[in-house]
């Protein structure tokens, strides 16, 4: 039978505003509101006889309906944290931002204590009339000098914020953050008594005015002296760590986050006197001790469950070996999966009637670490068992001796076999009900990391019920672990975009603990390139923007085909399709497709015609107009090589572009025309000098021999080809369909300045005879045509002429150069061009001579050795012998080592020979 401590009577139900704090004086109730206002409650019966004194009768509580006596608007200007009655000196204490003292019954101000601005506890020393408050890491004392004042005794420091704190005796103790101290108030000593709790703030509480208190720890109470000394049966439990504890003798009352629980001793059977008489029975009758003991256990884990005890408890559960649905049923709120074992767990529990049976609104945290505890030790045999019991259905499938009918009962694999488990497997059956139920301990208990944990590794959690319970709670991380567990990948991408949005928006929908970023949706992304690359280019297109190196090279990295990323950017991203085509282009420009780059090239040709269209139809384009995109055209012009020139020239307008017209055409061999547009429509020969130097210093066309600056010169000396002809001349390249494989070639240049340049030949001759006369990449010159002929009378050297041949004489063919120029040219004028091109071809004459000398000398040294060689002789006797056979060489062939003393038959020779080959293949062949 349960014994009764308190009565639980309702006296006050219409209290306007939140209740901070409250205290109880002369049957009144003062109550201290969120708004700073004080409101007294008095008995209904004291009401209606208004010559009574309220704060004059009895002491005792009524048992009837409180009403609101008095309100004090203003009481505090902010929240009041604490209240208590000084009975003896007749004054109320509170503290808000300072700690006052307010004289009964009218609550006028006595005295404040300025300095205890910004405390957030106190003790009052009733015996002595000692004030003790905490502010920060400071701990003041004040003492009551009998009148209206209180005097400052001392003032200390402490190592941390003071939590909880209490006189005991002549010392005073206190909870900071990681443990009890007491602080004796006389000598100033401090000790330290012991640790705190992990979960719950420290809690003092004193018990008596000798010094016996009760230190918190979570759930448990321990009592010590006033000198911090345990005492050895001091202890107390609580379902739930409390947050404040009232001793009333004999009961301690504690008030929990959720209810209020009173602490009482009870009467405990003797188990553990039981347990061991069970080891005295007689070994024949093991399963009547084996039954014994498990009866004991189960009952014995119910008494401690009922006491609070619950890791105790389940020590019990698991030596009686009870199955975990009869722990289970003790907690009615943890989700089972429906199968049907879980349907029978009402036939294991216990016969009697009294179990206990907790309601979910009394689940509390010690309860679960109890079951977590209880669920952590049967884990490793149970999903052992279901493993090998999977093992052996793989097997079984494999050899063909598998026996069951109904396929649809089989255990699936799609989500590698946790979401739904057949209805014959016993051992995964209860390996799902385990985990599922291991799973929701850990969230209620907060251990989210210890979530993570389980649903890497392998697990049988039930994936309909884990996913709901995670989407209730907004347990994302977990959710999302358990999406990739069971390869739901599109699910978990959809719910790492939704919350990647929701951390960076202005407002979020929920708080997460961890920040959720867009690189997290790329890291996620990365295993599954070779898995899913569509589904890794649906969901890269989610954060390409907010990331686009990192995005691209996932791409890269997970080896997705370039034309497949293309093709798909160019139809959902059509803004990023430049950005990826430049980044792999800068890295690896020879290993990606022609069809690429041309791709490339056209996303910037269209920019650039957009931007000549807008600026034409304003009248303000100009030819000098570089736009970043048209810089970016004429870059990849210039530096991308498999692109289809012709294809970009057709697009380019006639009037415009002449630049953008030159690249092209040089990429068509048609250097000519684009010399022509450099100089004669740009107007820019330094452009027209770059564009020879690259081609000159390009491999491929090194050969040319420096022909190109030969076509430059003609370009320069043939200032009657207008831009209509130019034009002409485009046009009929664009519309040729072979028109990029004609090639410049040299056949036609004429032989002008015959007799001038016949010396220059002369000196020229060694290097000339390594020179062919025309070059072997050539076509026919765009300059054969009768009417460009230089006209010898009229003709004047241009400046730009001199120049070229000045800065580039060592890369231009000197004969070649002279016969273009025209007959009255002044030598004087081409001094900086012949100076140092004679000094160049007399050296090179020069050097030629030194090495064909050398070579001769080299020459006769060697016909010198062989002579001294030939004179050398050798005398075959009748006592010469084969060095190989000892026999006579006589008349026979023979044959001399190359040191000129050996002699061997001709026929050994070859034999020996023939041996030491066959010997070397069978080294090699045993290797």
């Amino acid at each position: 039978m349960v014994h009764t401590a308190y009565d639980s009577i309702p006296i006050l139900n219409d209290c306007p505003k939140k209740i901070n704090v409250i205290v109880y004086h002369a049957s009144n109730i003062l109550v201290a509101c969120s708004d700073g206002s004080l409101r007294i409650y008095g008995p209904e019966s004291a009401i209606r006889s208004p010559s009574t004194d309220l704060f004059s009768q009895t002491l005792d509580l009524k048992k009837e309906q409180y009403v609101l006596v008095r309100t004090v608007n203003g009481f505090s200007k902010k929240q009041v944290l604490a209240l208590e009655v000084l009975a003896s000196l007749g004054l109320l204490l509170s503290l808000s931002e300072s700690i006052v003292f307010h004289r009964l019954p009218n609550l006028e101000t006595l005295a404040v204590i300025s300095k205890a601005k910004g405390a957030n506890l106190f003790a009052w020393d009733d015996r002595r009339g000692f004030l003790c408050f905490a502010r920060q890491k400071r701990v003041c004392i004040y003492k009551h000098n009998g009148g209206r004042g209180f005097v400052e005794v001392k003032e200390f420091g402490v190592p941390d914020t003071v939590k909880s704190m209490c006189w005991c005796g002549e010392n005073i103790c206190m909870g900071v953050r990681r443990g009890y101290i007491i602080w004796n108030a006389t000598n100033g000593v401090v000790s330290e008594v012991l640790q705190s709790g992990r979960i719950a703030p420290p809690l003092v509480v004193s018990l008596s005015t000798s010094g016996e208190m009760i230190l918190g720890k979570d759930n448990i109470g321990v009592v010590v002296d006033q000198n911090g000394k345990l005492f050895p049966e001091g202890r107390i439990c609580w379902s739930e760590a409390p947050t404040a504890v009232v001793i009333q003798k004999p009961y301690a009352i504690a008030l929990l986050p959720k209810h209020i629980e009173i602490v009482q001793l009870t009467a405990s059977g003797n188990f553990e006197e039981a347990l061991v008489l069970c080891k005295l029975l007689p070994p024949e009758d093991s399963s009547l001790r084996a039954s014994k003991e498990q009866s004991i256990h189960i009952r014995y884990a119910h008494n401690l469950f009922e006491n609070g005890r619950y890791e105790e408890a389940m020590d019990h559960f698991v030596a009686s070996q009870v199955e975990i649905t009869h722990v289970l049923s003790l907690y009615p709120s943890i989700v089972l999966p429906k199968l049907p074992l879980s349907a029978d767990m009402d036939s294991c529990l216990p016969e009697s009637d009294d179990s206990p049976r907790l309601e979910p609104k009394k689940m509390s945290h010690n309860t679960l670490m109890g079951l977590i505890k209880f669920l952590l030790k049967k884990r490793p045999n149970i999903v052992g068992k279901a493993a090998a019991e999977s093992t052996e259905e793989v097997v079984m499938d494999a050899v063909g001796q598998t026996f069951i009918g109904n396929e649809s009962t089989r255990l699936k694999k799609s989500t590698k076999g946790r979401g739904n488990v057949p209805t014959d497997s016993g051992a995964r059956e209860m390996a799902a009900i385990l985990d599922t139920a291991l799973l929701q301990a850990f969230l209620l208990t907060g251990q989210a990391a210890a979530v993570l944990d389980l649903l890497k590794g392998f697990n049988y959690c039930d994936l309909s019920i884990c996913e709901e319970i995670m989407q209730k709670g907004h347990h994302d991380s977990c959710l999302l672990e358990l999406y990739k567990y069971n390869s739901m990948h599109r699910e978990a991408l959809k719910l790492l975009h939704q919350l990647v949005e929701d951390a960076t928006s202005d407002k979020p929908k929920v708080a997460h603990p961890q920040k959720f970023t867009p690189e997290m949706i790329i890291e996620y992304l990365k295993p599954l390139c070779g898995i899913d690359p569509m589904l890794v280019l649906e969901f890269s297109m989610l954060v390409l923007k907010k990331c686009p190196t990192q995005t691209i090279d996932l791409f890269l990295s997970g080896n997705i085909p370039a034309d497949l990323v293309n093709s798909y950017l160019k139809q959902h991203a059509p803004s990023m399709q430049a950005t990826y085509l430049e980044h792999i282009i800068s890295i690896n420009e020879n290993g990606i497709s022609g069809n690429l780059q041309n791709e490339m090239v056209q996303i910037y040709l269209s920019e650039v015609l957009d931007m000549y269209a807008d600026l034409t139809a304003q009248n303000k384009w100009d030819e000098k107009t570089y736009t970043p995109s048209r810089k970016k055209l004429i870059s990849a012009l210039q530096n991308i090589s498999e692109y289809n020139p012709e294809v970009s020239l057709k697009q380019i307008p006639a009037d415009a572009l002449y630049e953008e017209r030159a690249i092209l055409l040089g990429r068509m061999n048609q250097h000519e025309l684009a010399l022509s547009i450099y100089i004669h429509k740009l107007h820019l020969p330094e452009l027209a000098l770059s564009y020879c130097d690259r081609l000159y210093e390009s491999e491929v066309n090194r050969k040319a021999e420096g022909n190109i600056y030969l076509i430059l010169l003609q370009v320069y000396l043939n200032p009657q080809r207008t831009s209509t002809k130019i034009e002409k001349r485009v046009k009929k390249l664009v519309s040729s369909p072979r028109s990029r494989d004609s090639k410049v070639g040299w056949s036609s240049i004429k032989g002008k300045g015959r007799g001038l340049g016949k010396k220059i030949a002369e000196i020229e001759g060694a290097e000339d005879k390594r020179m062919k006369a025309s070059s072997s990449d050539g076509g026919k010159s765009d300059f054969d045509d009768n009417d460009d002929i230089i006209e010898e009378n009229s003709m004047v050297i241009p400046d730009e002429v001199l120049d070229v041949l000045r800065k580039r004489w060592d890369r231009i063919h000197g004969p070649k150069a002279l016969r273009l120029m025209p007959k009255e040219t002044n030598l004087q004028k081409l001094y900086p061009f012949l100076g140092p091109l004679m000094r160049k071809t007399s050296e090179t004459y020069r050097n030629f001579a030194v090495i064909k000398s050398l070579r001769q000398y080299e020459s006769l040294q060697v016909k010198d050795q062989l002579y001294i060689k030939r004179k050398e002789e050798l005398k075959i006797t009748t006592e010469s012998v084969c060095a190989l056979c000892n026999k006579n060489i006589g008349t026979s062939v023979f044959a001399v080592y190359p040191d000129g003393n050996t002699i061997v038959h001709f026929i050994c020779f070859r034999n020996s020979q023939n041996t030491k080959a066959t010997r070397k293949g069978s080294s090699l062949r045993r290797r």
